[in-house]
């Protein structure tokens, strides 16, 4: 008999906080930082993609690792997803992208159809993570 296959859920876009890991421009080696995020799944529930934004635009060191090396990997309530980074700044994602990390962080509600708050969520570098599809057992 064999075992049924249990599908590896994608993350937890409710969590308060993500773990992004980029590899360092320099040393190459693993760097860790906590940050804000937001994301939403695809058609088919699965990973989907996760949004950050970067109040330190291109002065940020994960921002200047990603543009180096986009292969990234993101711990979100304790499980690990794999994913490619790219800043969307100027790109149709960006809206999406602001929107949806405003409204979980900043109680801003796009339903509202007004324009973002002021500082932040208008100014921060939009980055986007295409996550790796899930395995399913």
């Amino acid at each position: 008999m064999s075992t049924p296959i249990t599908p590896v859920p994608g993350p937890d876009l409710a969590a308060q906080f993500a773990y992004l890991e980029t590899t360092g421009r320099t040393t190459g080696k693993p760097h860790e930082i906590e940050i804000w995020f937001a994301g939403e799944t695809d058609d088919d529930g699965d990973a989907g993609r996760l949004y950050l934004m970067a109040g330190g635009r291109d002065r940020a060191d994960w921002v200047k690792n990603v543009r180096r090396t986009p292969r990234v990997r993101i711990r979100i309530a304790g499980r690990w997803y794999a994913g490619t980074a790219r800043v969307i700044e100027g790109e149709a994602g960006e809206v999406r992208a602001r929107s949806l990390v405003c409204a979980k962080y900043m109680h801003y509600d796009p339903a509202r159809n007004t324009e973002l708050p002021p500082g932040w969520c208008r100014e921060a570098l939009p980055v986007a993570i295409m996550l790796d599809p899930i395995p399913t057992g």
